[in-house]
């Protein structure tokens, strides 16, 4: 038996306002690969983040975790089934140190509340659990610091290991890189290829650093204005006339 695809849009499409801004999306990501999605700016990238995630409701077609339509479910019921996602923008907990900013989402994970009023001893294992965490994402020197106090650099890292917490098995990352200065490029890449890698996890990242997807990904996922325009490996996908003429010769 054929095992599902670890994510799934089937005939997904967006309108709003009589705009189309997503249109058919037929995309199959299988257990275990790491997907990168490139396009210009409003190609869709983000709507079909949001779409899959729950943030959006589709306008026509369907979303599938595992073989499972998710399309009546919240965004919290989603991230139960495993579904874990970055934004573009910072998502922390600015005036927690780093330990309770992760603790509070393995807290979640484990059956309990995201309440920073649920005291939590030095051992126990939500707090075990992000020290491991912030450990993997080499942020251990900077556990009390608070997460406020951070380069922009290592709050991307930091909400890498907000996600593993949660133990995802499916991770979307919606422009990991952004705001990150070239300096910290490398070290970030190299945490996800960690991530992905030890985990076994199934990654789909949104990406405007062509050189970081390419370094990354098993295939490629083209978006633009609003359609999926190809999907195939690295080296196919950037020898496409379809995609260098629609993509590569636009300002991304």
């Amino acid at each position: 038996m054929r095992t599902p695809p670890a994510v799934a849009t089937r005939g997904l499409g967006l309108t709003i306002g009589g705009a189309r801004i997503l249109i058919d999306v037929d995309l199959e990501v299988p257990v275990g690969e790491m997907l990168g999605v490139i396009g210009p700016n409003g190609a869709g990238k983000t709507t079909l983040f949001n779409l899959i995630s729950g943030v959006l409701r589709p306008t026509t077609g369907s979303v599938e975790l595992d073989g499972q339509d998710v399309g009546a479910l919240s965004i919290t019921r989603r991230a139960r089934l495993g579904l874990g996602r970055t934004f573009q923008t910072s998502n922390l907990f600015p005036q927690l140190d780093l330990v309770e900013n992760v603790r509070l989402a393995a807290q979640t994970k484990e059956g309990g509340s995201m309440s920073i009023l649920a005291f939590p001893r030095a051992s126990d294992r939500a707090t075990t659990t992000a020290r491991d965490c912030l450990s993997q994402v080499g942020l251990s020197h900077l556990a009390t610091v608070a997460a406020g106090n951070l380069s922009h650099g290592d709050k991307r890292k930091l909400e890498i290991a907000v996600l593993l917490a949660t133990d995802p098995s499916v991770i979307l990352l919606d422009e990991p890189m952004a705001g990150v200065g070239s300096g910290d490029v490398p070290a970030l890449t190299e945490i996800i290829r960690r991530m992905h890698r030890d985990r076994g996890c199934t990654v789909l990242m949104v990406e405007h650093h062509i050189e970081v997807v390419l370094g990354l990904v098993d295939r490629v996922a083209v978006m633009h204005h609003g359609a999926l325009l190809a999907c195939d490996t690295p080296a196919v996908v950037m020898a496409d006339p379809t995609v260098q003429s629609a993509y590569l010769g636009e300002s991304a």
